[in-house]
Formats: C-alpha cells, structure tokens, sequence
C-alpha cells in the first residue's frame, strides 16, 4: 500500500508539473530556507568558502539604532544571528552595503559609519574575528585618510594564508563635494587597495585609478598572477564602462576597458560589474546601457585578466542589471541578473559557456523593480545554489534566502 500510495504522489507531481508553466515550474523547484534575519532586515551578502556559506546583513532597531549580523548555512539550516556591531550613527544604503568573507577561522567584515552631517560623508569601519566569530575586535578604520569624505562600495576576499585582499571607492580627493565631483579630474572618487591583515593591520594601501565613477560596487578576484579589481571608470567625457587593473610583480598595471561599451552617461547608474577567478581563468559580468540599449554582457579571460573574449550578452531584452556570477569550472559561468516584467522585475538565472553556449534562462523569484529589492545575491555550494535578497511582508522589509539544485539549469 505505501509503495502504491508513493508512486501515486510521484504521478501526481509529475502531471502537476507538465501542466505548468515555465515559470511555474522554475519557482515550483525553487525551495525557500528559513531566514535568519528578524524584522526590518535588509542588504543581504553571500559569502562561500566552499565548506559554508555566510550571510551578513543589516537590521534597524529603532529610527537610529542599526546592527551588522550573520549567520551560517550548515546542514541546510541558518545558524542563530549572531551581531558583529551595533551603532547609531551609520550610513545604511540600498547600494553600498555591508559584505563578510572568511579565510579559515579569519572572518571580516565592514560596516558605514558617518563622519560628518553632510549626506555622503562616512568612514569604512572594519571588524575581524580570528576564531570563527567567537570573538570580534574592535572597530578600525580601512582607510588611512582624515577626509570627511564618502567611502565606500567595498569588496573583500580571502588572500593568501590568512589576510584577505580588500578594494574600495575612496573620496579623499573629492574635498566634500559629493557624488558628481564636478568636471575637474583631480577631485574625482578613486579606487584603491589593500591587505588585511590577520592581526587587523591594513598594508599595501595603494591607489589604483584616480578617477572613477562615483556609486558603482567594486569587484575583485584572485587569479594564478594575484589579486585584480573591476569597477566603473569614469572618463573626462563621461564615459563609464568597466575597468580592470592587475596586481603584477607588486605594482598595479594601468587600467584599461574590458571592453568598449563607450556608455555616456552624466549621472552615476548604481550598477557595478561583478569578478570571478578559477586559477587562470576570469569572468566579468556587467550591466551597460550604451546607445540606450540595457545590457548585461559577459566575458572571459584565459590569461589572468590580460586580455578578454567577445562579450556575450546573456539577458533577455529588458534587464536592470544588479549582477552576480560564479565559475563552475574553468568553461562555465552562472550569472544573476533582474530583468523588468510588465508587474516588476524576475532575479533570473543562467549558465553560459566560455564558446558562447546558453541555457535557457532560469527564474529564481520574482520581486519588486524598486531599490527596495537591492542586489540580490548568490553562492553556489555542494551542488546547489543559494540566493538572498530584501523582501517585504505586510509592507516590512525582511530577507529572503532560497536554494534549489544546479541542476535546474541544464
């Protein structure tokens, strides 16, 4: 009777399925795990080490009080939050959020703190435990400046045995003046980077570009030659397309265009590119809007970063952008992105191929086109993906995570 009553339900969920529709079927796959997160939680970041995944995100207490958690997926269930810091005087933004990333038992991990009343002037704030969270220094500035300037968009990831390599958009020249830093080049945001060090120290401080746009999120990897960083430049005439620049032999090479995207555009998009390295091998997504036409586009590199393939765009016609992406080996990447639908936007999903092949593109969850939604994120760990991304209920911002197989998309 159990074996016939089994074979019954499999039958059943078999039929269920053939009689949807794609996206049905996509989101019926689709599993959601329990949130960590309490009320009022927003900016989710992913972190995987291959082992675990870790999430960090922030919750408002009150009309001024906001603390910086995390939690870890273990046995396919968060751990209790645990809150790394708590403050009244933060910058909490849609775009530049908190991230966490771990290098054995080393975790660090950043948060905003304003510097100054004027609207974009606030200080990186970095905390590092060295037992696996137990513990948790205490605050310390990134950057070595004084300016009550913006700081911000920062990207951090393990490095060697036990620091981590940590990029970010600085404001030192911009003398104030916040997002735009008029026509003159010499008071531009820059892009900068260093060495975290296990004890906490920060070395090898290091301008990469001095110019660049102004709230675009970083990216970094780490490739067979070391670290690079990907982001937003910013040219003379307005030209904001995606930059790269290589740590080789100790200085950092010149940047230079991923590709000629040539997006004019006068006004910072929000939308930065996002890296990931397999040994020699390097994927860049990004999102552009050149000539008025939205893109994400994505391309590889067989040689560390020195030079790129054609772009292959991966969306659908009608993205916002928000990207994300992975390596699954050295020949395939998955990318993230949210694509406009005639009732908000889908996070979507898909698989490509260094030779330009595609899956069909596959739905993860639909939500809101707003910044509300942020930018959703994903990890990919023992053959399933995990994504996370602001969410409402009744009206009240809260944090969404879902997993569902790899398998999904072939």
């Amino acid at each position: 009777m159990k074996s016939l009553l089994k074979f019954v339900l499999v039958f059943s969920s078999v039929i269920f399925l053939m009689s949807c529709s794609k996206e049905e079927k996509e989101l019926a796959i689709v599993e959601e795990i329990k949130s960590p997160t309490l009320g009022k939680s927003m900016q989710p970041y992913l972190f995987s080490d291959g082992k675990e995944v870790l999430m960090s995100w922030t919750q408002k207490i009150n009309d001024s009080i906001t603390t910086l958690n995390y939690a870890v997926l273990k046995d396919k269930a968060w751990s209790e939050p645990t809150e790394i810091s708590k403050g009244d005087n933060w910058f909490v933004n849609w775009a530049d959020f908190p991230a966490i990333a771990k290098n054995d038992k080393n975790i660090l991990s950043h948060f905003l703190q304003k510097s100054d009343p004027a609207t974009f002037a606030y200080d990186v704030k970095i905390k590092q435990s060295n037992d696996s969270g137990k513990n948790w220094s205490s605050d310390k500035k990134l950057h070595q400046d004084s300016t009550l300037t913006e700081h911000g968009f920062v990207t951090m990831i393990p490095y060697k045995e036990d620091s981590f390599f940590i990029t970010w958009l600085d404001g030192r020249n911009t003398m104030g003046g916040g997002h735009g830093g008029g026509s003159n080049p010499n008071a531009a945001m820059n892009v900068r980077g260093a060495v975290v060090l296990k004890n906490g120290d920060v070395i090898d401080d290091t301008l990469v570009d001095g110019r660049t746009c102004d709230c675009c999120q970083t990216s970094a990897a780490i490739t067979q030659n070391g670290p690079i960083i990907v982001y937003r430049d910013r040219s003379e005439n307005e030209i904001r397309d995606i930059y790269i620049s290589r740590l080789v032999d100790g200085n950092w090479t010149n940047p230079k265009a991923i590709y000629n995207d040539n997006w004019e555009i006068k006004g910072c998009p929000v939308n930065g590119p996002k890296a990931a390295a397999l040994e020699n091998t390097l994927a860049i997504a990004w999102f552009t809007a050149a000539n008025n036409i939205p893109k994400v586009n994505l391309v590889f590199s067989d040689d560390n970063g020195e030079n790129f393939s054609t772009p292959i765009q991966i969306d659908d016609g009608n993205p916002v952008g928000r990207v994300d992406v992975a390596l699954l080996d050295k020949n395939t990447a998955l990318v993230s992105w949210m694509e406009t639908t005639e009732t908000g936007a889908d996070i979507k999903m898909i698989k490509v191929g260094k030779d330009g092949t595609k899956s069909e593109s596959f739905i993860i969850n639909s939500i809101s086109e707003s910044r509300s939604s942020g930018f959703p994120q994903f990890e990919i760990l023992n053959d399933e993906i995990i994504a996370a991304w602001n969410h409402k209920i009744d009206g009240e911002p809260v944090i969404k995570t879902v997993r569902f197989s790899l398998e999904a998309l072939n």
